[in-house]
C-alpha cells in the first residue's frame, strides 16, 4: 500500500483504485475516532488533510468505485434539499406504557395467557434505562455500515446515512462474526452537560443575530435554541448540511435489531453482548432481570439515579429475554408484545389559569384547552395543556383564574391535576362550556352517555374541514410534505382546498399561488421561491398509497390505524372495501354480518363506518379522491405459497397447542383474515376441543373442517 501511497493517482488502476480507497477508509475512521472520540491524535493536521485529498483524488477519478464508508460522505458537503425516504426491512415501531407494579403485572399476564403460560413458568426481562432521544435504523451489509433512517412512520423513515456518518459512536464496521445483513436500532441523544453548552452557545448566536437586525444588518439562516436534549439531537440529525451535525456533540446507544438474514442470539441479552462485540455502546445500567418480580425494585433504584445520570431517561423499557417467545408474540397495533415501558411519574408544577378556550375537532368534537401563565415543567416550557371535557371541568371546578397544578402525562401530554382553591381569585365564577359551536354557529350536542359535546354542523363546519384536512395531510396518514397546519389553512381560506380531493388538483392553481407573500418566485429566498414547485412535488408522490393509510386518512370516527389495517387486510381493495360498505347500511344483510365478524372490529365501529358510507357527501367525496389519488390494494402478509393468504379462518374450541390469540395471531401473519363468525365465505373452520355451534354450521354449509393438528401441519407449525 505504500507503493501504491507515492503513485500519481492518473497511473492507478481500477483494482488498485479500489484496494487503497478501502484501506484509506478504515484508515481516515481511525483517526476520526481517536480525534473526536478519545481527543489523542497519533498524526498530525496536516497527515490527516493529505490522507482525506488522497481519498478525495481517487473518488475523483473513479466515480463509480464511491465506498458507502467514504471519509467523503461521512461530513462531506451538504445534501440535497429534504431527505429521500428508507423502508425500514421490519417495521420500526413504538412502545405501550405502565406506570406503576399493577399495569406491570397485567403486562406479565397478557403474556402468559398468550403463551399459555403458568404462574411457575419464569419470565425473564431484560430491563433498559428508556434514553430520550432519536430513534434510528441502521443497515449493515456484510459488517459495513451501508444506510441510517430515522423511526419516520415505523414503515419507512427518512434517510440521515450522512448526518450519522459523523457520530463517533457508529461503527463504520463490524468485528466478526456478524450476519451477511442486519438491522441495528438505537438511540441518538445529547447529554446533559452537552446540551447545557450547546444552548448556551446557541442562546448567545440567536441575541447576536437580534443586535444584527437591530443595526439593519444582513442575517443568515435563523438559530434555533431547542427546549430540551431531545429536540437537539433530533434537529441535529435532521440538518440538512451534514457539517452541522458533525459540529454537534452526539451519542449513540444501541439496543435493538430489526430485519436479520440470520438470528445473531438466542437471547436479547446476548444480543445485547454481541453489540458490544460489533463495536456499538450499549447503556451499561441495561441488566438482566431474573424474575418479573425484580422489575418493581430496579424500577426504584434507577429512578433513585434518574437526576444523577449524565443524559435524561423518562423510564426504563422492559423486554422479554427469549427471542423464541418474542417471535411468538409478535405485534399488536404499533406496538410488540413482548415490551413495554414503564414510565416514571410526571413531574408537577403550578400556575395561573388565564383562559379556557374551545377546540373543534375533525369528528367535530368540542375540546376545552387551558391558556396557561408558561411554566417549565420536566425541562420544557408549557403554556396549555388538555382539560378533557365538560365532566372534568365540573368534577375538579376549574375556573378561569384560578392557580392550578399541572403535569406532564407520561412526560409528553400536559394536562391539569387539581385546582388549589386557597388561592382562587375573588369573583372567579363556574365555567359555562357552550352548547353552540364557537366556529360555525351549530348546535352543539352530547349523545346519550357520551363525554364529549359535538358540533352538528359536519361538512358545513369550516373547523371540522380544516382539522379533517390536516389529519388527511399529516405523517401517519397521507404524509404530505409541506402541507401542514399553516399552509392548509391558507388553501382552505383562499378557496382552493375544500376537500382531499382538491389537494392534488393544486397544480392548476400554482400560479395564483406563487404570488401570495413568501410562496411565489417574488421572493428573493431560494426556498420561499420554490415553495409551490416543493408542495406540489411532495403531493404528486402520495397519488398512490397503500389502503391501509388512505383508510386512515379519511378520519372517520374510531378508524384509527389499527383498525384500518383491520379493514384493508380484509377487504384487500378500495372498490371491494366501499361496495361492502354501501351494502352493510341493510341490517342483517351478508355484508353487515361480514362486517361484525371482523376480529377487531365491533359493534360500535361498524355503526361509524356504516354511517359514514349513508352520507351522500361523505361518499361522493370519497369517489372525487378515489379519482384523483387511487389507493393501491393492500399487500399480503405472507409468502404466496401460503396456503392461508387471502383465506377467510374461524377457530372454535379449546386448542391444545396454542392459545386463541396466539392461533389467531400467527394466521394473521399468515396472511389469513380470522373472523368471529362462520358463513359461506368461510374458507377454514379450525376446530378444538368442546366445539360447539361454529361447528356445526361449518358442517351444515360444507365447509372445510381442519383439526388443531391438521391447521399446524398446513401452517408450518
Amino acid at each position: 500500500m505504500t507503493t501504491l501511497r507515492t503513485r500519481d493517482t492518473a497511473s492507478l488502476t481500477e483494482a488498485e483504485a479500489a484496494e487503497e480507497l478501502a484501506a484509506l477508509s478504515v484508515e481516515i475512521a481511525h483517526h476520526d475516532a481517536l480525534y473526536h472520540g478519545r481527543d489523542a491524535p497519533e498524526i498530525s493536521d496536516a497527515a490527516y488533510d493529505a490522507l482525506v485529498a488522497r481519498n478525495r483524488a481517487i473518488e475523483a477519478r473513479f466515480p463509480a468505485l464511491v465506498r458507502a464508508d467514504s471519509p467523503s460522505r461521512r461530513v462531506g458537503a451538504a445534501t440535497a434539499e429534504g431527505f429521500a425516504k428508507s423502508r425500514h426491512g421490519e417495521p420500526m415501531l413504538s412502545l405501550n406504557n405502565v406506570f406503576s407494579q399493577t399495569e406491570f403485572g397485567e403486562f406479565c399476564a397478557s403474556i402468559r395467557r398468550f403463551l399459555g403460560l403458568s404462574a411457575e413458568d419464569p419470565l425473564r426481562f431484560v430491563a433498559e434505562p428508556k434514553i430520550d432521544g432519536l430513534s434510528i435504523n441502521l443497515l449493515y451489509e456484510d459488517g459495513a455500515f451501508i444506510k441510517g433512517a430515522t423511526r419516520g412512520d415505523g414503515i419507512e423513515g427518512e434517510d440521515v446515512t450522512q448526518n450519522l456518518l459523523t457520530i463517533a459512536d457508529l461503527p463504520k464496521r463490524l468485528h466478526a462474526p456478524f450476519p451477511a445483513r442486519i438491522e441495528i436500532r438505537g438511540e441518538v441523544f445529547m447529554d446533559k452537560a452537552d446540551f447545557l453548552a450547546f444552548r448556551t452557545a446557541q442562546e448567545q448566536a440567536a441575541a447576536e443575530r437580534e443586535q444584527r437586525r437591530a443595526r439593519g444588518e444582513k442575517l443568515g439562516d435563523a438559530v434555533v435554541v431547542p427546549a430540551n436534549p431531545r429536540n437537539a439531537a433530533a434537529g441535529s440529525v435532521r440538518q440538512l448540511d451534514a457539517r452541522i451535525t458533525a459540529s454537534r456533540p452526539l451519542k449513540l446507544f444501541a439496543y435493538a435489531m430489526g430485519a436479520s438474514s440470520e438470528p445473531p442470539a438466542e437471547s436479547h441479552h446476548a444480543f445485547l453482548q454481541r453489540l458490544q462485540h460489533w463495536g456499538f455502546a450499549v447503556n451499561p445500567l441495561s441488566t438482566l432481570l431474573d424474575t418479573e418480580a425484580d422489575a418493581e425494585a430496579f424500577q426504584r433504584r434507577i429512578g433513585d439515579q434518574r437526576a444523577a445520570l449524565g443524559y435524561d431517561i423518562d423510564g426504563v423499557v422492559y423486554k422479554l429475554d427469549r427471542l423464541d417467545w418474542q417471535r411468538r408474540l409478535g405485534f399488536v397495533g404499533r406496538a410488540p408484545r413482548w415490551a413495554t415501558a414503564w414510565k416514571f411519574p410526571a413531574e408537577q408544577a403550578t400556575t395561573v389559569l388565564l383562559d379556557i378556550e374551545i377546540q373543534v375537532g375533525r369528528t367535530g368534537a368540542l375540546t376545552p384547552r387551558a391558556v396557561m401563565q408558561p411554566v417549565t415543567v420536566g425541562g420544557v416550557v408549557v403554556r396549555h395543556a388538555t382539560l378533557h371535557n365538560e365532566d372534568e371541568i365540573a368534577r375538579k371546578d376549574i375556573r378561569i383564574g384560578d392557580t392550578v397544578r399541572i403535569q406532564r402525562a407520561g412526560d409528553v401530554i400536559p394536562q391539569v391535576v387539581e385546582v388549589l382553591p386557597d388561592k382562587r381569585p375573588p369573583g372567579a365564577q363556574p365555567f359555562a362550556f357552550p352548547t353552540a359551536c364557537p366556529v360555525c354557529g351549530s348546535h352543539a350536542i352530547r349523545d346519550g352517555e357520551d363525554v364529549v359535546r359535538r358540533c352538528t354542523g359536519g361538512l358545513v363546519c369550516p373547523a371540522q374541514a380544516v382539522e379533517r384536512l390536516k389529519h388527511f395531510a399529516s405523517r401517519r396518514a397521507m404524509d404530505i410534505e409541506g402541507l401542514g397546519e399553516e399552509n392548509i389553512q391558507k388553501l382552505f381560506d383562499e378557496g382552493l382546498v375544500r376537500s382531499p380531493a382538491d389537494i392534488f388538483r393544486l397544480a392548476h392553481h400554482a400560479e395564483r399561488m406563487r404570488q401570495w407573500e413568501g410562496w411565489g418566485a417574488r421572493s428573493k429566498k431560494s426556498d420561499e421561491a420554490r415553495k409551490v414547485a416543493k408542495l406540489l412535488e411532495a403531493i404528486e408522490t402520495r397519488r398512490s398509497v397503500p389502503l391501509e393509510r388512505f383508510i386512515f386518512a379519511l378520519g372517520i370516527r374510531r378508524i384509527g390505524e389499527q383498525n384500518a389495517k383491520l379493514l384493508a387486510r380484509h377487504y384487500h381493495t378500495l372498490e371491494e372495501w366501499r361496495a361492502k360498505m354501501v351494502a352493510a347500511h341493510v341490517i342483517g344483510s351478508e355484508a353487515r354480518e361480514e362486517l361484525g365478524s371482523i376480529q377487531g372490529i365491533g359493534p360500535a365501529i361498524a355503526e361509524e363506518l356504516v354511517e359514514f358510507f349513508a352520507e351522500p357527501r361523505a361518499l361522493a367525496a370519497l369517489d372525487d379522491l378515489a379519482r384523483e389519488a387511487p389507493p393501491l390494494p393492500a399487500e399480503s402478509t405472507a409468502a404466496a405459497d401460503s396456503p392461508f393468504a387471502g383465506k377467510t379462518l374461524v377457530f372454535t374450541g379449546t386448542l391444545e397447542t396454542l392459545t386463541r390469540d396466539e392461533a389467531e395471531a400467527q394466521a394473521e401473519r399468515l396472511g389469513a383474515k380470522v373472523t368471529k363468525s362462520v358463513s359461506k365465505k368461510t374458507d377454514f373452520v379450525v376446530v378444538g376441543a368442546d366445539a360447539g355451534s361454529k361447528a356445526t354450521k361449518a358442517a351444515e354449509l360444507g365447509l372445510r373442517i381442519l383439526t388443531e393438528a391438521e391447521y399446524r401441519d398446513l401452517a408450518g407449525l
